[in-house]
C-alpha cells in the first residue's frame, strides 16, 4: 500500500493505488489550496512539489497532481501549497503579495508551489531558470509582469547563498518551513515494496509516469490492478556503451534534458526541449509512455524514429527487440503484446560526420501539442548523404518513418535541388486530416517547410 510524506504528515493509505493525488490531497486531506483545473496537465493550478532521494541526494522537481497517481507517491515527500507555511507568509508569498501578483487567487498556489520548488534546487539561480519553474502555471487575470518581478525578488534573494546548500538556506530565509531538514531521513525509513515479480505482472496495467493515461482514461484508472514501471531501478539510467546510448524505460524527458550524454550529441537539445509541454509534465512524462501512447504527434517518437532506435520488450520472464519503426501497426494499435512493457530504448549516437535536427509548429510556440513536428539524421561524407533518416507527425494516422523518402536521400549531395526534388517524395508518403490543429492542405505545406528548416544549417556551410 502507498507509503508517502504528506507536506509534515506520514501517510499510509489503503485506498486504490491509482488514485489521484490531486483528489486525495482535497478530499481525503482536505487541503484544498491544490486547485482543480483542466485535470490535463496544462493549467498548472494543481502543482506539487515532489522530493525523492536519488543518489543519497533528496531532490524536488515539481508535478501536477491531477495526472499523479498515489502509487507513484510511495517514498516520496508531497508538498502542497499548506506545506510551505510559516507563521505570516513565507518569502515567494510575501514577494507575490508585495508585486500584485495575484488577484483572484486560484493559480496563485500553484505557482507559489513552483518558485519554491526552484529556491530548493542546488544549481546556481538564475532569473531565467526561476521564469522557467514556472512554465507550466498559466494566470488569467494578473498578467506576468508582475509574477516575473516577484521572480526576480526571489533570484536576488537567492543569489545570497553563494554555492551553500540550498535546503538550509531556505529554511534560514522563511522560503520553507524548517521540517524540511529532516524528511530525508524520514523518507529513508520507508519500506520500498520491492520488485514486482513476472508471475505478479498478470492482468496489472502498466503505468509509468501516467501523463497520457490518466488524461484517456481518468474515470477508470482509479480502480485498475496496476504495476507501477517508474520507480524501477533496473528500468532508471541513461548510460553511454562505445557508441550506443541506452535508456532505461523510467526515464523522464527532464531526466534527457540533464544528461551530459545528450548535452554532448546533440547540441540542440536544451531548444528542443522548450518546445515540448511543462517542467511538471516532463518531470513525469518517461520516454517509454510516449512510444506507447502511439500518438501520431508524440514529439519524442518522431524524434527516436529518425535515430532508429531499438526497443527491448519484455514480459517479466521473455525478452524481444524490435525497432521503434516497426512498433505502429496502425492508429493506437502496436506490435506490443498486452503483458509486454518497453524494458530499454538504445540508438546509435551521432558521430561527427552526422547532422540531426528537430522541428515543431503548434499554435502556441510553446506548451502545445504539434501541429506538425519532424525529425532528421543524415550521416555525410564529402557533402553526399551516406545515410538518411526522415521521420514525420500529424500527418498520418501513425508516427511516420518516411522510409521512401529516406531511401531517396541516401547518395544525394546537400542542395537546394535535393531538397526540391525530395519534397513529392515525402507528399506521397503522407496522408493528414483536416482537424483542430489545421487543414490536411496547411499540414502538407507546414511539413514541407519544416523539412526545408532542416536543411538550412547545412546549406549555409555549403553542405559540409
Amino acid at each position: 500500500m502507498p507509503a508517502f510524506i504528506l507536506n509534515d504528515t506520514e501517510i499510509i493509505t489503503t485506498l486504490p493505488a491509482g488514485t489521484l493525488l490531486l483528489d486525495f490531497i482535497r478530499y481525503q486531506q482536505h487541503l484544498t489550496g491544490t486547485k482543480i483545473g483542466c485535470r490535463e496537465g496544462d493549467c498548472g493550478a494543481c502543482t506539487i512539489l515532489v522530493g525523492e532521494i536519488k543518489n543519497d541526494t533528496l531532490i524536488y522537481t515539481s508535478a501536477t497532481s491531477c495526472l499523479m497517481p498515489i502509487g507513484n507517491a510511495t517514498a516520496k515527500h508531497i508538498v502542497t501549497i499548506e506545506g510551505l507555511n510559516i507563521n505570516g507568509l513565507n518569502a515567494v508569498q510575501q514577494a507575490f503579495s508585495d508585486n500584485g501578483a495575484t488577484q483572484c487567487g486560484f493559480c496563485t498556489p500553484g505557482f507559489i508551489v513552483s518558485l519554491a520548488g526552484f529556491c530548493i534546487n542546488d544549481k546556481t539561480p538564475a532569473y531565467p531558470q526561476a521564469i522557467e519553474s514556472m512554465n507550466g502555471n498559466i494566470c488569467r487575470c494578473t498578467g506576468y509582469k508582475s509574477i516575473e518581478r516577484a521572480a526576480v525578488r526571489i533570484t536576488e534573494l537567492m543569489q545570497k547563498r553563494n554555492g551553500s546548500p540550498s535546503l538550509p538556506f531556505a529554511a534560514e530565509n522563511n522560503i520553507i518551513p524548517p521540517y524540511f531538514l529532516h524528511i530525508k531521513e524520514r523518507l529513508q525509513k520507508i519500506i520500498v515494496e520491492k520488485n514486482t515479480t513476472a508471475r505478479e505482472l498478470t492482468g496489472k496495467k502498466m503505468l509509468a509516469g501516467g501523463t497520457d493515461l490518466y488524461v484517456q482514461q481518468h474515470a477508470t484508472m482509479v480502480q485498475e490492478e496496476i504495476h507501477f514501471l517508474l520507480d524501477k531501478e533496473p528500468l532508471k539510467g541513461i548510460i553511454q556503451k562505445e557508441n550506443i546510448c541506452e535508456i532505461g524505460a523510467s526515464v523522464t524527458v527532464s531526466d534527457l534534458a540533464a544528461s551530459p550524454i545528450f548535452a554532448k550529441h546533440f547540441l540542440e537539445f536544451g531548444n528542443y526541449i522548450k518546445l515540448i509541454s511543462s517542467s511538471q509534465i516532463r518531470n513525469m512524462a518517461t520516454i517509454a509512455g510516449n512510444f506507447c501512447n502511439a500518438s501520431p504527434i508524440g514529439d519524442f517518437t518522431i524524434f527516436f524514429l529518425a535515430l532508429d532506435a531499438q526497443l527491448l520488450l519484455s514480459n517479466g520472464i521473455n525478452e524481444r527487440k524490435i525497432p521503434l519503426r516497426q512498433l505502429y501497426k496502425g492508429y493506437k494499435i502496436l506490435y506490443k503484446a498486452h503483458d509486454e512493457y518497453i524494458e530499454k530504448i538504445s540508438f546509435q549516437l551521432p558521430a561527427s560526420n552526422s547532422f540531426f535536427n528537430f522541428e515543431k509548429v503548434s499554435k502556441r510556440t510553446h506548451l502545445d501539442i504539434a501541429s506538425v513536428n519532424t525529425a532528421i539524421y543524415l550521416t555525410m561524407e564529402d557533402g553526399t548523404i551516406t545515410e538518411a533518416g526522415l521521420s514525420a507527425g500529424g500527418v498520418g494516422p501513425i508516427p511516420a518513418y518516411l522510409t521512401s523518402s529516406s531511401q531517396f536521400l541516401k547518395g544525394k549531395k546537400i542542395s537546394e535541388q535535393t531538397i526540391t526534388d525530395l519534397l513529392p517524395v515525402i507528399q506521397s508518403e503522407i496522408s493528414p486530416i483536416s482537424d483542430v490543429r489545421g487543414s490536411a492542405e496547411y499540414k502538407r505545406l507546414l511539413l514541407q517547410q519544416l523539412v526545408k528548416a532542416h536543411f538550412m544549417p547545412l546549406i549555409r556551410r555549403g553542405g559540409e
